[in-house]
């Protein structure tokens, strides 16, 4: 009897451990998953037009705000997130222009 409680409570904390190990996994790849530049495709227009960013623009803006940066860097994507209009579309949306 006292064999099987210290096989459960083995079990329970392994189980336990698993559990955490999965999920702190799972956190990491939904942070990594979370910079895609085309989330940002309802902003095209307040870019390249410069018209009114929509409601929709300025919730993925607020929601891609931590990739900002790495935009920035990339040689395809800086020119975009660096330019006026761009810049004119987050003060609209509430989101301040990063300083990488």
């Amino acid at each position: 009897m006292m064999m099987m409680k210290k096989n459960t409570s083995y079990l329970v904390t392994f189980a336990a451990v698993a559990l955490f190990a999965m999920m702190m996994m799972s956190n990491m790849s939904v942070s990594k998953a979370a910079c895609v530049a085309t989330e940002l495709q309802p902003c095209l227009d307040a870019i390249t037009k410069s018209a009114p960013p929509s409601t929709l623009c300025c919730t993925k803006l607020k929601q891609q705000q931590p990739c900002l940066c790495q935009y920035v860097k990339n040689p395809n994507l800086g020119k975009y997130v660096n330019s006026p209009n761009a810049k004119k579309m987050a003060q609209t949306c509430g989101v301040p222009i990063p300083k990488c």
